[in-house]
């Protein structure tokens, strides 16, 4: 049976590295891949698929 209170790991590899994740960093190994991954997102390094987005003409 499993214990309900047990905190759920989603991974046991960082997506980053592949390194064995821990803990204070989860899903990754270390703060320096959670920072790549930060930057990333900044960065817009990832995107999100989807329709273009529609902006409306400024009539100032």
């Amino acid at each position: 049976m499993s214990n309900p209170e047990a905190p759920v790991r989603r991974a046991d590899r960082c997506p980053i590295c592949r390194k064995p994740s821990i803990d204070p960093h989860a899903p990754f190994c270390s703060q320096g891949c959670r920072d790549r991954d930060l930057l990333q997102w900044l960065g817009e390094g990832y995107r999100v698929p989807g329709r273009p987005a529609e902006f409306a003409d400024e009539e100032d």
